[in-house]
């Protein structure tokens, strides 16, 4: 009897020591592989669902009237268009758009949509890292030490933005038509009446 009762305990040990180094065995974390093609499908979607077209895509008159130019999606404020001078008596208490939509006149002064193709003049050049503090931070190009982007771009609504999404959104952006169109810098109030191009 005390024979059987050591042969069932050292196999009940046995059976504990084997559960206790499967047990101490790290879990290794299943990561999911996702596609490029998936990202620019899911990057497209977040492009579209957070209204990025209404500021960076600029509007031409199609024969219904406005619509975005969809030849130049994504590419901001065109530099060939001019801005006209402002009294800033006007823009005190106004917000304007030009008929662009992405030329912006405000009390900040007037700032213009950026260009948010793959061409360098946009962010070809950028890294993902850059794209992020852009984002959710509100700096400018994504640099340290730039000012902060002004108004109307919402960036204080991104700043709890998941990675997955940011990385989704710059893949899709990285894929986009390249168009070469350097925006204009902003336009201090101070310097909009006397604004001339």
């Amino acid at each position: 009897m005390k024979k059987n009762l050591l042969i069932i305990s050292g196999a009940f040990a046995a059976v504990l020591v084997i559960a206790s180094c499967v047990n101490s065995v790290p879990a290794v974390k299943e990561t999911a592989i996702v596609s490029k093609d998936s990202l620019i499908k899911r990057g497209s979607y977040l492009v579209t669902i957070m209204g990025c077209n209404d500021c960076h895509t600029p509007m031409k008159m199609g024969p219904k009237g406005p619509e975005r130019d969809m030849d130049r999606m994504l590419s901001g404020h065109p530099d060939y268009i001019p801005i006209s001078k402002f009294d800033t008596t006007t823009t005190k208490n106004w917000v304007l758009f030009g008929m662009s939509g992405t030329a912006i006149v405000g009390p900040w002064g007037t700032s213009f949509a950026g260009n948010l193709t793959s061409d360098a003049t946009g962010i070809g050049n950028w890294t993902e890292e850059q794209f992020k503090k852009a984002l959710k931070q509100g700096k400018f190009k994504g640099l340290d030490g730039n000012r902060t982007i002004l108004p109307p771009m919402p960036w204080e609504n991104y700043v709890n933005i998941k990675d997955e999404d940011i990385t989704a959104i710059f893949t899709f952006l990285k894929s986009t038509n390249p168009v070469k169109n350097i925006v204009p810098a902003p336009i201090s109030p101070d310097k909009l009446t006397a604004y001339t191009r």
